[in-house]
C-alpha cells in the first residue's frame, strides 16, 4: 500500500480549515484508508466501470476523512482504460476538432485500440499535450473572447483526470463556491445569491471582477496549490505538459508562462482550485475575524458577489482583496468591480438622502432590481434578463437567419423554437416573464424582415406572420420556481 507524507507540505499564506457547505459525512472503510492511499485490491483484474467507481469513492472516502492527507498515486486511475472510455463518450459528438484534426466520431471507430494505446502511453509516461488550437468568439460587449480548441485524446486524457481530482477537491471546495462543480450549476448559485438578499442582513453588494483572470493564472502557485493534497508526481507532471503546451496561432506556436488553456475540461477544476487558496479559504477566515456585521459570499468561478451589512466591512474588505490577490499575480478590475447600496432598506435610505433608485447590479446574466411583492409590500430581489445578454443573443439570432435566409420555413421555425426555448430554460425565473415576452417579440421581428426580404414579392404580411410565429415559437414558460422553494425542497 502506498503511503502519503505530511511533512514538506507548501504552505499558503491565509489558509484556514474547511468546514463549511460540506455534505454529510460518510462512513470509512476500514482503519487502514487513513494511513495511506485507497489501493484496489477489491478490483477485478480486468477492472469493469462499476470497480473504477468503487475505487474513487475509496479515494473520496479518504481525501475526506483525513483533511491534510497528499495522495501519493493517482494516475493508474487516470490510465484505466474504463475511466478513458467514459471520459471518450462524454465528449460532445460534433466539437471542433484540434491541431490534429481528429474527430470523435473518427476516432471511435478504432476506439478500443486507440484508448488501449493512449493508456500504455500514459503509463509509461510517452503521453505528449498538443498545443491548444486558438480561437475566438464574440463577446457581448463586441470584443473578442480567446477560446482553445484543445486536442481530442487531451480532451479524453482531461476528462478522465478531472473526475479523478474531484474526488479529491468536491471534499475540499467551499459551500458558496458553484462554477463548474458536479451537481451545481448557474441556478443554484442564483439561489443562493437571491436567499441571502432577502433573509440576511445585507445592505450593500460588491461585485468583484478579476481582470482577465484564466489568462493571468501563475503556474508556479497553481502547482504549489495542487501539491498540497497530490503527492503523486506523475499527476503533477501530467497537468504540467497541458499548462506549458502552448497556443497555435496563424501557424506559430505560442509558449504561455501565465494562464490555464480555455476550452480544456481541465481548465475549470485548475481554475477553481486556484481561487479556493487564493479567495475562498481566505475569505472564510477573514469574515470569522475581520466583520463587524455579516457577510455572505456567492462565486461562480471568476464571478464573485458579496453582501456586507455594513459599508465599511465592504470597503476594508474592498483594498484588503486587491493585496490579496496581487500577491498571487492577480488584478481587481477596477471599473467593473463595484459597491452599490442594496437591500430591504436601500429605497428608503436613498430616498431620505434625494439619491433616487437603488443601483442594481449583473450576476450570471440577470440584472438584480430592489423590488416590492405586489401582495404584501416585502422586499424581494426582481431578476430580469440582463440587456447586454439580451442584445448579444438576439445579435447572433440575427447573424444566423441570414445566413438561413433561403431555408425553408419549417426548418427555420423549428430551429428558433429550439433558441427560444433555450432561452426560456435559462432565463424562465419567477418575475422575469416581461423580458422574456421581449426577446420572443424580438425575434419574431427579425424574422419577419428576413422573410420579407429574401424574395421580390414584398413584405409578408403581419397575418401570415403571426400564424407563423404562433405555429413555430413557444409560448412563454417560468422554468423555474421561486428561490426559497427550491432550496427547501433540497435542503
Amino acid at each position: 500500500m502506498n503511503g502519503h507524507r505530511k511533512s514538506d507540505r507548501p504552505k499558503v499564506p491565509g489558509k484556514s480549515p474547511n468546514k463549511a457547505g460540506q455534505p454529510v459525512a460518510e462512513e470509512m472503510e476500514g482503519r487502514g484508508l487513513a494511513k495511506g492511499n485507497p489501493s484496489q485490491q477489491n478490483a477485478s483484474r480486468t477492472q469493469s466501470r462499476q470497480d473504477a467507481l468503487s475505487a474513487l469513492d475509496r479515494v473520496r472516502r479518504a481525501a475526506k476523512t483525513d483533511k491534510k492527507m497528499r495522495f501519493t498515486a493517482l494516475l493508474h486511475h487516470i490510465y484505466d482504460p474504463e475511466t478513458l472510455r467514459a471520459a471518450y463518450l462524454s465528449l460532445k459528438r460534433d466539437a471542433a476538432p484540434g491541431v490534429d484534426g481528429e474527430t470523435w466520431r473518427h476516432y471511435g471507430e478504432a476506439l478500443e485500440e486507440n484508448l488501449q494505446s493512449l493508456s500504455e502511453r500514459l503509463k509509461r509516461g510517452a503521453y505528449r499535450a498538443k498545443p491548444v488550437r486558438r480561437a475566438y468568439i464574440p463577446k457581448a460587449d463586441g470584443r473578442q473572447r480567446p477560446l482553445g480548441v484543445t486536442a481530442l485524446e487531451d480532451k479524453v486524457v482531461q476528462r478522465a483526470t478531472v473526475e479523478v481530482l474531484n474526488a479529491v477537491y468536491e471534499v475540499d471546495f467551499i459551500g458558496f463556491s458553484y462554477g463548474f462543480r458536479p451537481g451545481r450549476n448557474q441556478h443554484n448559485a442564483l439561489d443562493a445569491l437571491y436567499t441571502a438578499l432577502v433573509t440576511r442582513k445585507v445592505n450593500w453588494v460588491l461585485e468583484v471582477d478579476i481582470r482577465g483572470f484564466f489568462d493571468a493564472i501563475d503556474h508556479g502557485w497553481l502547482v504549489k496549490f495542487l501539491e498540497h493534497r497530490i503527492a503523486d508526481r506523475r499527476v503533477v507532471r501530467l497537468i504540467r505538459k497541458w499548462l506549458n503546451a502552448g497556443v497555435l496561432e496563424d501557424g506559430k506556436r505560442i509558449r504561455m508562462e501565465e494562464g490555464t488553456p480555455q476550452g480544456g475540461s481541465v481548465s475549470p477544476l485548475l481554475a477553481n482550485l486556484y481561487l479556493h487558496y487564493v479567495f475562498d479559504l481566505w475569505i472564510q477566515a477573514w469574515r470569522r475575524r475581520q466583520t463587524r456585521g455579516e457577510v455572505i459570499v456567492v462565486r461562480y468561478a471568476d464571478d464573485i458577489v458579496l453582501g456586507f451589512q455594513y459599508s465599511t466591512d465592504a470597503e476594508q474588505f474592498r483594498q484588503e482583496l486587491a493585496e490579496r490577490l496581487g500577491k498571487f499575480g492577480l488584478e481587481l478590475h477596477s471599473e467593473k468591480t463595484r459597491l452599490v447600496e442594496f437591500g430591504r432598506y436601500a429605497t428608503r435610505n436613498r430616498e431620505r438622502r434625494g439619491q433616487g433608485k437603488p443601483e442594481t447590479f449583473d450576476f450570471l446574466g440577470f440584472t438584480h432590481i430592489c423590488a416590492r411583492k405586489r401582495s404584501n409590500g416585502c422586499f424581494t430581489v426582481l431578476r430580469q434578463t440582463s440587456r447586454k445578454r439580451m442584445q448579444a443573443k438576439l445579435g447572433e439570432v440575427k447573424a444566423q437567419l441570414r445566413l438561413r435566409m433561403h431555408d425553408p420555413i419549417p426548418k427555420v421555425g423549428q430551429w428558433l423554437r429550439s433558441v427560444v426555448e433555450g432561452h426560456q430554460r435559462y432565463f424562465g425565473v419567477p418575475m422575469n416573464r416581461p423580458a422574456l415576452l421581449a426577446f420572443g417579440f424580438q425575434v419574431g421581428r427579425l424574422w419577419h424582415r428576413v422573410l420579407s426580404r429574401r424574395s421580390q414579392n414584398g413584405r409578408v404580411c403581419w397575418d401570415r406572420m403571426r400564424r407563423l410565429i404562433d405555429r413555430w415559437l413557444p409560448q412563454v414558460r417560468i422554468y423555474h420556481p421561486y428561490p426559497l422553494r427550491r432550496l427547501g425542497v433540497i435542503t
